[in-house]
């Protein structure tokens, strides 16, 4: 694909991946309500398969491939949530996987790759040695890279999350969304955009990775450098597809400390009783840090996914 997606591909790309993903819940929770002082409603992509909202975008890539395409496997980089949910469309495909990870991955991300058939090669923890494994694991396979966010593909898969949404919700006034590469970020814009128009966008981000919030300010690209954030799926730098779309259609990013984002957890884990991952809980964090100024609005979270090791719980002080 090589055009931003329009409304039909949005449309159609939902459709084709509907029997292969969850339509997954919004759930309430009347304490938050009152903690935030607004309406919110939680789309709950923890409960997507492969536990993130990644699988929708990458069984949309797969399925978009022709035959010669796959017949030497794909092929991405990821620190865990789309290096699972390409496993798992590759395996739907009848194809291989590549899957560059970098040394830090958390286990449980690792070890969900391999059961999902992922070939793992392990990289150092920077996004250049990320692309560099990358380069070399396709010279030698000859596999079909989808990258994680920067692809048209992904972002029209990622879109659909926002769709079910809209028709779950109805309009919201704000939908407050997490940023790392941007793919969801971006689907969610234009889903927004075809769906919702009047609706307002924020992206949340941690303070430890803000290379979203810089761009964004100063309307020029900045690769991400020296990242420190519990939230290990919001790393990666804004790609030259995504960030367009973000500077157009995005109202505004926000970030948060990595304190608020541990307490946004321990809220959704203990009065939603759902489990999901630090990155997840940056919206709700973007809340309680006082960054989203709002009163009485009806405000759509996305939970993005609940895929955390469980060896490493925050509020024990062992992550």
């Amino acid at each position: 694909m090589t055009d931003r997606p329009d409304k039909d591909t949005i449309v159609s790309s939902a459709g084709r991946i509907a029997p292969f993903i969850h339509r997954t819940p919004v759930m309430t929770s009347e304490i938050l309500n009152q903690h935030s002082g607004n309406k919110l409603f939680f789309k709950c992509e923890n409960f997507q398969k492969a536990g993130a909202f990644k699988s929708r975008g990458a069984i949309n890539a797969i399925l978009s491939l022709g035959k010669e395409q796959k017949i030497h496997g794909v092929a991405t980089h990821s620190s865990g949530n789309h290096a699972q949910a390409l496993a798992r469309a590759a395996a739907i495909a009848g194809t291989k996987a590549y899957i560059v990870m970098p040394s830090t991955a958390p286990k449980v991300k690792v070890e969900a790759v391999k059961a999902y058939g992922g070939l793992v090669t392990f990289c150092e923890p920077t996004l250049s040695a990320r692309e560099e494994t990358l380069e070399s694991v396709i010279a030698q396979t000859g596999a079909h890279e989808i990258h994680p966010y920067n692809d048209y593909r992904i972002m029209a898969g990622q879109a659909s999350c926002f769709m079910e949404m809209n028709e779950q919700c109805g309009p919201l006034d704000v939908v407050l969304c997490p940023v790392g590469g941007g793919g969801l970020l971006s689907g969610t814009a234009l889903a927004m955009h075809y769906f919702s128009p009047s609706s307002k966008l924020i992206a949340c981000e941690p303070e430890g990775a803000d290379d979203a919030f810089r761009s964004f300010r100063s309307g020029t690209l900045i690769p991400s450098g020296e990242t420190n954030t519990i939230a290990d799926g919001l790393l990666t730098s804004l790609g030259n597809l995504t960030f367009p779309v973000i500077q157009e259609l995005v109202s505004d990013i926000v970030t948060v400390s990595d304190h608020f984002i541990i307490e946004a957890m321990k809220l959704i884990w203990s009065r939603m009783k759902i489990v999901v991952e630090p990155s997840a809980a940056v919206p709700l964090a973007a809340i309680l840090q006082g960054k989203i100024a709002l009163s009485g609005a009806k405000i759509g979270i996305i939970l993005s996914g609940g895929n955390i090791d469980l060896d490493k719980i925050p509020w024990y002080g062992t992550y």
